[in-house]
Protein backbone atom coordinates (compact mmCIF):
# COMPACT_ATOMS: atom_id res chain seq x y z
CA UNK A 1 0.00 0.00 0.00
CA UNK A 2 1.43 3.23 -1.28
CA UNK A 3 0.36 7.07 -0.93
CA UNK A 4 1.51 10.52 -1.71
CA UNK A 5 0.59 12.92 1.57
CA UNK A 6 0.94 16.53 0.05
CA UNK A 7 1.70 19.82 1.44
CA UNK A 8 -0.14 22.81 2.08
CA UNK A 9 0.03 26.63 2.59
CA UNK A 10 -1.64 29.16 4.45
CA UNK A 11 -3.54 32.24 2.70
CA UNK A 12 -3.57 34.62 5.89
CA UNK A 13 -3.14 33.61 9.48
CA UNK A 14 -4.87 35.62 11.40
CA UNK A 15 -4.21 35.07 15.74
CA UNK A 16 -7.39 36.06 17.22
CA UNK A 17 -6.70 35.25 21.30
CA UNK A 18 -5.21 32.97 23.83
CA UNK A 19 -6.96 30.04 25.05
CA UNK A 20 -7.23 28.40 28.77
CA UNK A 21 -5.01 25.39 27.64
CA UNK A 22 -2.16 27.31 25.90
CA UNK A 23 -2.92 27.31 22.63
CA UNK A 24 -4.33 30.26 20.56
CA UNK A 25 -7.85 30.49 18.32
CA UNK A 26 -6.63 31.04 14.92
CA UNK A 27 -8.84 31.96 11.48
CA UNK A 28 -6.28 30.83 8.13
CA UNK A 29 -7.18 29.48 5.01
CA UNK A 30 -5.32 26.19 4.08
CA UNK A 31 -5.06 25.46 0.56
CA UNK A 32 -3.56 21.81 -0.57
CA UNK A 33 -0.72 21.59 -2.83
CA UNK A 34 0.95 18.97 -5.82
CA UNK A 35 4.27 18.69 -3.77
CA UNK A 36 3.95 15.47 -1.73
CA UNK A 37 6.11 12.85 0.16
CA UNK A 38 5.42 9.34 -1.08
CA UNK A 39 4.23 6.74 2.13
CA UNK A 40 4.41 3.08 1.62
CA UNK A 41 3.55 -0.25 4.16
CA UNK A 42 4.10 -3.62 3.80
CA UNK A 43 2.34 -5.66 6.30
CA UNK A 44 5.87 -7.78 8.09
CA UNK A 45 6.87 -9.89 11.00
CA UNK A 46 8.22 -6.93 12.77
CA UNK A 47 7.49 -3.27 12.87
CA UNK A 48 9.71 -1.08 10.71
CA UNK A 49 10.46 2.17 9.69
CA UNK A 50 12.80 3.68 7.07
CA UNK A 51 13.18 7.33 5.69
CA UNK A 52 14.74 8.28 2.60
CA UNK A 53 14.96 11.98 0.48
CA UNK A 54 15.36 14.85 3.28
CA UNK A 55 16.78 14.25 6.60
CA UNK A 56 13.74 14.53 9.42
CA UNK A 57 15.07 16.27 12.48
CA UNK A 58 14.31 14.19 15.95
CA UNK A 59 14.69 10.65 17.19
CA UNK A 60 12.61 8.56 14.14
CA UNK A 61 11.10 6.54 17.04
CA UNK A 62 9.15 9.45 17.65
CA UNK A 63 8.12 9.87 14.32
CA UNK A 64 4.04 11.92 14.05
CA UNK A 65 3.64 8.29 10.77
CA UNK A 66 4.33 5.44 14.11
CA UNK A 67 2.27 7.98 16.29
CA UNK A 68 -0.82 7.34 14.06
CA UNK A 69 -0.03 3.62 13.41
CA UNK A 70 0.23 3.43 17.22
CA UNK A 71 -3.42 5.74 17.53
CA UNK A 72 -5.14 3.07 15.50
CA UNK A 73 -3.51 -0.13 16.92
CA UNK A 74 -4.98 1.19 20.18
CA UNK A 75 -8.80 0.65 18.87
CA UNK A 76 -7.85 -2.14 16.06
CA UNK A 77 -5.50 -4.92 17.79
CA UNK A 78 -5.73 -6.59 15.07
CA UNK A 79 -3.63 -4.49 12.65
CA UNK A 80 -0.85 -6.58 11.74
CA UNK A 81 3.17 -5.55 11.81
CA UNK A 82 4.45 -3.30 9.22
CA UNK A 83 7.48 -2.13 7.78
CA UNK A 84 7.30 1.55 7.00
CA UNK A 85 9.23 3.44 4.04
CA UNK A 86 9.21 7.39 4.05
CA UNK A 87 10.58 9.21 1.00
CA UNK A 88 10.26 12.76 2.20
CA UNK A 89 10.40 15.54 -0.33
CA UNK A 90 8.11 18.36 2.02
CA UNK A 91 10.78 20.69 3.28
CA UNK A 92 10.59 20.04 7.26
CA UNK A 93 10.38 23.39 9.40
CA UNK A 94 8.72 25.21 6.39
CA UNK A 95 5.27 26.01 7.60
CA UNK A 96 3.76 23.67 4.97
CA UNK A 97 2.09 20.48 7.34
CA UNK A 98 4.19 17.89 5.71
CA UNK A 99 4.69 16.33 8.86
CA UNK A 100 0.86 16.67 9.68
CA UNK A 101 0.20 15.42 6.13
CA UNK A 102 2.43 12.44 6.69
CA UNK A 103 0.26 11.38 9.95
CA UNK A 104 -2.76 12.17 8.75
CA UNK A 105 -2.01 9.95 5.54
CA UNK A 106 -1.03 7.25 7.53
CA UNK A 107 -4.09 7.16 9.63
CA UNK A 108 -6.01 7.17 5.89
CA UNK A 109 -3.96 4.27 4.44
CA UNK A 110 -4.16 2.40 7.31
CA UNK A 111 -8.32 2.71 7.62
CA UNK A 112 -8.65 2.16 3.54
CA UNK A 113 -6.85 -0.95 3.43
CA UNK A 114 -7.86 -2.81 6.63
CA UNK A 115 -10.65 -1.96 6.16
CA UNK A 116 -11.57 -0.55 9.45
CA UNK A 117 -14.38 1.53 8.22
CA UNK A 118 -13.92 4.68 10.06
CA UNK A 119 -15.59 7.73 8.78
CA UNK A 120 -13.77 11.67 7.95
CA UNK A 121 -15.21 12.74 11.52
CA UNK A 122 -13.98 9.76 13.47
CA UNK A 123 -10.65 10.04 11.79
CA UNK A 124 -10.44 13.47 12.02
CA UNK A 125 -10.50 12.70 15.62
CA UNK A 126 -7.55 10.52 15.20
CA UNK A 127 -5.84 13.21 13.52
CA UNK A 128 -6.68 16.08 16.33
CA UNK A 129 -4.46 14.06 18.97
CA UNK A 130 -1.44 14.33 16.22
CA UNK A 131 -1.75 18.15 15.72
CA UNK A 132 -3.80 21.17 15.12
CA UNK A 133 -3.53 21.33 11.48
CA UNK A 134 -3.90 17.14 11.19
CA UNK A 135 -7.19 17.50 10.28
CA UNK A 136 -7.47 19.14 7.68
CA UNK A 137 -5.53 16.63 5.65
CA UNK A 138 -8.40 13.97 5.77
CA UNK A 139 -10.32 16.35 3.81
CA UNK A 140 -7.57 18.07 1.70
CA UNK A 141 -9.63 20.55 0.09
CA UNK A 142 -9.47 24.35 0.74
CA UNK A 143 -10.59 25.07 3.77
CA UNK A 144 -11.28 28.10 6.05
CA UNK A 145 -9.71 26.79 9.63
CA UNK A 146 -10.27 28.70 12.80
CA UNK A 147 -10.18 27.36 16.43
CA UNK A 148 -6.50 25.78 17.00
CA UNK A 149 -6.92 24.92 13.31
CA UNK A 150 -8.77 21.71 13.73
CA UNK A 151 -12.39 22.95 12.83
CA UNK A 152 -12.49 23.63 9.43
CA UNK A 153 -15.38 24.68 7.00
CA UNK A 154 -14.64 24.07 3.16
CA UNK A 155 -14.19 26.89 0.67
CA UNK A 156 -14.54 26.85 -3.17
CA UNK A 157 -11.19 28.46 -4.60
CA UNK A 158 -10.02 27.62 -8.08
CA UNK A 159 -5.94 28.82 -8.58
CA UNK A 160 -5.04 26.24 -11.60
CA UNK A 161 -4.30 29.28 -13.64
CA UNK A 162 -1.35 29.99 -11.10
CA UNK A 163 1.67 28.36 -10.18
CA UNK A 164 3.01 28.58 -6.79
CA UNK A 165 7.05 29.09 -6.54
CA UNK A 166 7.53 28.13 -2.67
CA UNK A 167 11.44 29.17 -1.48
CA UNK A 168 13.24 28.10 1.83
CA UNK A 169 16.32 29.55 3.31
CA UNK A 170 18.39 27.58 5.59
CA UNK A 171 16.18 28.53 8.84
CA UNK A 172 14.79 27.42 11.25
CA UNK A 173 11.44 28.84 13.03
CA UNK A 174 10.88 28.17 16.74
CA UNK A 175 6.63 27.71 16.71
CA UNK A 176 6.26 28.07 20.75
CA UNK A 177 8.76 31.86 20.18
CA UNK A 178 6.75 32.80 16.98
CA UNK A 179 3.58 32.43 19.07
CA UNK A 180 5.38 34.33 21.89
CA UNK A 181 5.69 37.49 19.68
CA UNK A 182 2.52 38.31 18.58
CA UNK A 183 -0.43 40.19 20.35
CA UNK A 184 -3.62 38.35 19.42
CA UNK A 185 -6.80 40.73 17.56
CA UNK A 186 -9.38 40.59 15.39
CA UNK A 187 -8.94 41.60 12.17
CA UNK A 188 -11.04 44.13 10.44
CA UNK A 189 -11.03 42.25 7.23
CA UNK A 190 -12.55 38.59 6.94
CA UNK A 191 -9.96 36.07 5.37
CA UNK A 192 -13.34 34.39 3.41
CA UNK A 193 -14.26 37.47 2.23
CA UNK A 194 -10.76 38.11 0.76
CA UNK A 195 -9.84 35.42 -1.13
CA UNK A 196 -13.27 36.20 -2.76
CA UNK A 197 -11.50 39.18 -4.13
CA UNK A 198 -9.37 39.37 -7.49
CA UNK A 199 -5.73 37.53 -6.59
CA UNK A 200 -4.33 40.98 -7.01
CA UNK A 201 -6.01 42.63 -4.07
CA UNK A 202 -5.24 40.18 -1.45
CA UNK A 203 -1.69 41.44 -0.82
CA UNK A 204 -3.54 44.91 0.89
CA UNK A 205 -5.90 42.52 3.24
CA UNK A 206 -4.92 38.64 3.54
CA UNK A 207 -2.25 38.95 6.16
CA UNK A 208 0.10 36.71 8.21
CA UNK A 209 0.32 37.92 11.42
CA UNK A 210 3.51 36.34 12.23
CA UNK A 211 5.04 38.08 9.12
CA UNK A 212 6.06 40.97 10.91
CA UNK A 213 7.67 39.58 14.39
CA UNK A 214 9.83 36.85 12.26
CA UNK A 215 10.77 39.32 9.32
CA UNK A 216 12.08 41.34 11.56
CA UNK A 217 13.89 38.39 13.55
CA UNK A 218 14.80 37.23 9.94
CA UNK A 219 15.41 39.72 7.33
CA UNK A 220 16.26 37.47 4.49
CA UNK A 221 12.64 36.27 4.59
CA UNK A 222 11.16 39.66 3.97
CA UNK A 223 14.07 40.14 0.80
CA UNK A 224 12.54 36.80 -0.27
CA UNK A 225 8.93 38.26 -0.32
CA UNK A 226 10.52 41.29 -1.85
CA UNK A 227 11.86 39.31 -4.42
CA UNK A 228 8.89 37.01 -5.21
CA UNK A 229 6.61 40.51 -6.00
CA UNK A 230 9.69 41.70 -7.85
CA UNK A 231 8.97 38.68 -10.46
CA UNK A 232 5.64 39.71 -10.46
CA UNK A 233 3.79 37.62 -8.33
CA UNK A 234 0.36 37.96 -8.04
CA UNK A 235 0.81 37.26 -4.29
CA UNK A 236 3.21 36.48 -1.75
CA UNK A 237 3.35 35.68 1.71
CA UNK A 238 4.85 33.55 4.17
CA UNK A 239 3.11 30.24 5.07
CA UNK A 240 2.17 29.01 8.62
CA UNK A 241 5.27 30.22 11.05
CA UNK A 242 7.75 29.78 7.72
CA UNK A 243 10.15 29.53 6.88
CA UNK A 244 9.01 28.28 3.50
CA UNK A 245 7.65 32.10 1.36
CA UNK A 246 5.79 31.47 -1.93
CA UNK A 247 4.33 33.46 -4.61
CA UNK A 248 1.06 32.54 -6.69
CA UNK A 249 2.33 33.27 -10.40
CA UNK A 250 0.30 33.21 -13.68
CA UNK A 251 1.30 30.17 -15.27
CA UNK A 252 2.51 32.63 -18.33
CA UNK A 253 5.04 33.62 -16.54
CA UNK A 254 6.06 30.50 -15.10
CA UNK A 255 7.23 29.10 -18.78
CA UNK A 256 9.16 31.89 -19.75
CA UNK A 257 12.93 31.43 -20.16
CA UNK A 258 13.82 34.52 -18.62
CA UNK A 259 11.68 33.77 -16.30
CA UNK A 260 13.34 30.75 -15.23
CA UNK A 261 17.07 32.29 -15.13
CA UNK A 262 16.12 35.56 -13.22
CA UNK A 263 14.08 32.80 -10.66
CA UNK A 264 17.31 30.92 -10.30
CA UNK A 265 20.09 34.20 -10.17
CA UNK A 266 17.77 35.53 -7.37
CA UNK A 267 17.75 32.23 -5.40
CA UNK A 268 21.03 30.97 -5.54
CA UNK A 269 21.54 30.57 -2.44
CA UNK A 270 18.35 29.33 -1.24
CA UNK A 271 15.86 25.96 -1.93
CA UNK A 272 13.04 26.42 -3.78
CA UNK A 273 10.23 24.22 -5.75
CA UNK A 274 7.33 25.04 -8.15
CA UNK A 275 3.91 23.71 -7.55
CA UNK A 276 0.58 23.90 -8.23
CA UNK A 277 -2.59 23.53 -6.05
CA UNK A 278 -3.91 19.90 -5.38
CA UNK A 279 -7.06 19.43 -7.02
CA UNK A 280 -9.40 16.63 -6.52
CA UNK A 281 -10.45 14.51 -9.51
Amino acid sequence: MITFPNCKINLGLNIIAKRADGFHDIETLFLPLQLHDALECVVSEINTFETYGIDIPGDASDNIILKAYELLKRDFPSLPQISIYLLKHIPTGAGLGGGSADGAFMLKMLNDYFKLNINNEKLSDYALKLGSDCPFFIYNSPSFATGRGETLIPVELNLEKYQIVLVKPDIHINTGWAFSQIQPYKPSHSIIDTIKTDVSNWKYNLINDFEAPIFKAHPILSEIKNKLLQLNASYASMSGTGSVVYGLFDSSIIVESSFQAELSRLFSTEKYWITKQLRKN
